[in-house]
This record gives structure tokens, C-alpha cells and sequence, in this order.
């Protein structure tokens, strides 16, 4: 049996204040990761292998992409005739496709990394959880998918705190560590002595992880 873990609740304040911050930041990475796609700049540590993670969500994100750009061109055409309509709504459509593109990109120029300083586990711009070799106990293929939205972090019943790094609700690696570690994510600092992470070839995984653990 596994339970989610708990944290004291936000007041509002901090809770508007958390929002805004993460807004910023996913703007910011977002064009960051046009720029790093644009010019093949991929954030891959030297001499590290790279491991892609956006199979199971790809072309759900090209539909989204393409459907806002046709979106964008169809709502110009409709609404030309009123100027003051027609440029804020046109820039508010421009927005949305870029944040999309980056999002996209984000996962694209952000592997997952393995190489000889340890692990780099990715999710999108805003999750990046470097990994030596000396924190590292093992790591092996499980699969695991859930139906219901269930907590980013679990803890089960003897008190082991796991991270769930999920690809439309699958995980199929496992990575469990010497001793618990605080990681940082987004939403704040959570104490763990497991990651379960998605990959799109989990045995190609295994085996760069076999050349250095």
C-alpha cells in the first residue's frame, strides 16, 4: 500500500505568489528551449548518452500545435475588418502556439542523460535531478502504468518515499538510491529513496547504466 505525502497548506498569498513564479519560469524556459532547439544546442552533459522521454505525448503535441496555428490564421481572417479586436487577440494566439512549441521543445533539447559523472533525469524544462553513481543502488526496468491521477510522490509501507516521473500516467524505470535525498522540483524540496522515470528505450537505458554501474 502506498500513501502521498503531506504538506502544511499555502496560504493564498503564497499560493498566488507559487503560481506566478512557476508562470515566469515556464515562460522563460520556454523560449530558452526554442533557442536551444533552433541552434541544436541539447543540454547533454559531455560525454553523457542521451535518452528520450516524449514518445507516448508527441503527437498529441502536434496536434495542439498544428490546430493552434490554424486556430491563429482563421481567427486573423474573421476578425481583420475590427483593429482593435483583431491585434490582441492575434498576439494572444501567437502567445499560446509559442508556449506550446517550447513545451514541445523543452522535452526535445532535455534527455534524460547517462554518463560517466552518473544520471540526469528530465521533465521538460522544469525537472532536472542529477544523479551520481555513488547515490545510485540499482536500476531496473519495471513497468508501471496507473487509470486515476495519483500523488507525484508515494510513500509506502515501510516509509520508502518514491518520485513518480510519469509519460501519460507510465513509468518503466526504476532508480532506487543508496539513501533518501532531497530533490528539488518545482513545487519545493521532497525527501526521496526512489524515482520512477519513463523512457522511450528503457533497455538502451540499461544498458549505458551497465557501462558505468
Amino acid at each position: 500500500m502506498t500513501t502521498s505525502t503531506s504538506r502544511p497548506p499555502r496560504t493564498v498569498w503564497q499560493l498566488l505568489g507559487y503560481l506566478a513564479r512557476r508562470a515566469w519560469w515556464m515562460e522563460i524556459h520556454g523560449y530558452q528551449s526554442v533557442y536551444r532547439y533552433v541552434f541544436r544546442r541539447p543540454r547533454v552533459p559531455p560525454g553523457a548518452a542521451a535518452f528520450s522521454y516524449h514518445g507516448p505525448v508527441l503527437l498529441l503535441l502536434w496536434v495542439f500545435i498544428v490546430v493552434s496555428a490554424i486556430e491563429l490564421v482563421v481567427l486573423d481572417l474573421i476578425v481583420r475588418r475590427w483593429e482593435p479586436v483583431r491585434l490582441p487577440l492575434f498576439v494572444l494566439g501567437l502567445w499560446g502556439l509559442v508556449w506550446m512549441v517550447g513545451l514541445l521543445f523543452g522535452m526535445l533539447t532535455r534527455p534524460h542523460a547517462v554518463g560517466p559523472d552518473g544520471l540526469r533525469i528530465r521533465s521538460g524544462a522544469e525537472v532536472d535531478i542529477a544523479l551520481s553513481w555513488d547515490d545510485i543502488a540499482s536500476v531496473r526496468r519495471r513497468a508501471h502504468s496507473v487509470q486515476e491521477k495519483q500523488p507525484g510522490v508515494t510513500v509506502d509501507d515501510e516509509g520508502r518515499a518514491t518520485l513518480h516521473l510519469r509519460m501519460q500516467n507510465e513509468t518503466n524505470l526504476e532508480v532506487r538510491l543508496v539513501r533518501p535525498l532531497e530533490l528539488r522540483m518545482p513545487h519545493g524540496t521532497e525527501t526521496v529513496s526512489q524515482v520512477d522515470l519513463y523512457a522511450d528505450d528503457p533497455r538502451a537505458f540499461l544498458q549505458e547504466v551497465g557501462r558505468h554501474l
